[in-house]
């Protein structure tokens, strides 16, 4: 039973509160927000992130060299990140020049190792993919320099594995974690793996660790239990499996010593308590508005650039296609069907009378305007080129056609002249 001394256990005359809301699916787990929309306090639940950042028990074994035997958390999970192979040089140099921007990442990766913040989001506005949307976190990117997305920091803590991880798999259920760390192989697994392995099992830990129906995943989300409570439940895990379940754990309370395996009392709070959390401030919700109008700014001048894009590229293939078919005939247009693309010539140049012979009554020519046809190659132009239907003064005729018709006028005249002639004789 629990200790009456301790101000965080259950009073004499305290009743079951109504269940908190389930969030034993993983679907209901990662934040969903529209593209642009900050993500508030409470969306990442600032005040947990500060008590469990904030924590000043240096407690951890070290998992990469260091002068101290022991860190505190935030050392322990900003050094992961760091000694992580999938973590760049400029992300490095960054975390090392601004510790405070090295403390925000940290937070945000570690919503991003239990799920929290899933794949999908992006943390700069100049993020072009559909794929993802972009998100101001206010509170989070004080330093400015968390300039990252989701995918990339996932990533990085895949990789953020201890140097006999890298050549072997690293453990992947609990029980192989606090095997290891019974035996006293310190540090057992990383912190990182630690996280995920718990957020994979948090439904078969559930009653081993906690009291129904609160869970592991439970702790990061915005329900009925004090910021503090959730921070200390958390740590209370971490050094339950890396430093081991038989080692005095410092976030002990009289509850969970009295109850082996229990995480420390989770306190629940009224609908007033929890409105005093997670409190957004002025230049938050400010800095967040700017940020999403920024967003939005970019997004109409890409899509600008896109639709300007496409007009140029289609305006390239039309004069493409307008080279490839201007060696090709023009089929016949009549008048009703547009404008003629020069006028209608009556009447032949002097310079390109045909020479008729007198002999054969053969007429030959040549036009400057095309090769030359013979009878059968002009008697296929004409048919596929001209309408039967209209009149011939409505047909764009091309060269060929016209001295056509002028030619079989100077026939029948020269026709005409020889029979008068013979008639006279």
């Amino acid at each position: 039973m629990a200790s009456t001394s301790d101000s965080h256990l259950q009073p004499a005359n305290w009743t079951e509160p109504a269940p908190l809301v389930g969030y034993l699916s993983r679907k209901a787990l990662p934040i969903k927000r529209n593209d642009a929309e900050p993500l508030t306090r409470e969306d990442v639940q600032f005040d947990l992130l500060g008590h469990i950042f904030n924590d000043r028990h240096k407690v951890f074994t070290p998992q990469a060299p260091s002068e101290d035997s022991k860190v505190h958390f935030c050392d322990l999970y900003v050094n992961a990140l760091y000694m992580s192979h999938k973590c760049s040089k400029v992300l490095k140099d960054k975390m090392a020049e601004t510790p405070a921007f090295a403390v925000e990442l940290a937070k945000i990766s570690l919503l991003t190792n239990v799920g929290r913040i899933n794949t999908t989001m992006a943390f700069f506005p100049e993020m072009k993919t559909a794929l993802r949307t972009y998100h101001p976190v206010p509170s989070l990117q004080k330093t400015d320099g968390n300039a990252q997305d989701a995918p990339r920091i996932k990533n990085c803590l895949k990789a953020a594995l201890l140097p006999s991880e890298l050549k072997n798999m690293p453990p992947s259920t609990p029980e192989e974690i606090l095997q290891k760390s019974r035996a006293r192989q310190l540090p057992s697994t990383s912190v990182v793996n630690l996280i995920f392995v718990l957020a994979n099992h948090a439904a078969p830990l559930a009653s081993t660790h906690f009291d129904p129906p609160v869970n592991f995943l439970d702790l990061f989300l915005p329900i009925n239990i004090a910021s503090a409570d959730r921070a200390r439940a958390f740590l209370w895990l971490i050094f339950h499996y890396l430093e081991g379940p038989d080692q005095p754990n410092p976030y002990d309370d009289d509850y969970s010593r009295q109850n082996p395996g229990k995480v420390p009392w989770l306190h629940r709070l009224t609908e007033e308590e929890m409105a005093q959390e997670n409190v957004d401030t002025p230049d938050e919700i400010e800095w967040g508005k700017a940020m999403s109008a920024q967003r939005n700014l970019f997004l109409q001048r890409l899509v600008h650039s896109i639709e300007k894009e496409k007009k140029v590229k289609a305006a390239a293939s039309a004069s493409k296609l307008a080279e490839s078919t201007s060696g090709r005939p023009r089929p016949f247009r009549s008048q009703q069907e547009g404008t003629r693309d020069k006028p209608y010539i009556h009447y032949l140049p002097p310079d390109r009378a045909p020479q008729i012979t007198h002999s054969d009554h053969r007429v030959s020519y040549s036009s400057s305007r095309g090769p030359h046809r013979n009878m059968l190659q002009h008697a296929w132009q004409v048919v596929t080129s001209t309408d039967p239907l209209a009149d011939s003064d409505e047909e764009l005729q091309d060269e060929h056609v016209r001295l056509d018709y002028s030619e079989r006028q100077l026939v029948i005249r020269h026709g005409l002249n020889i029979d008068v002639i013979k008639a006279n004789v």
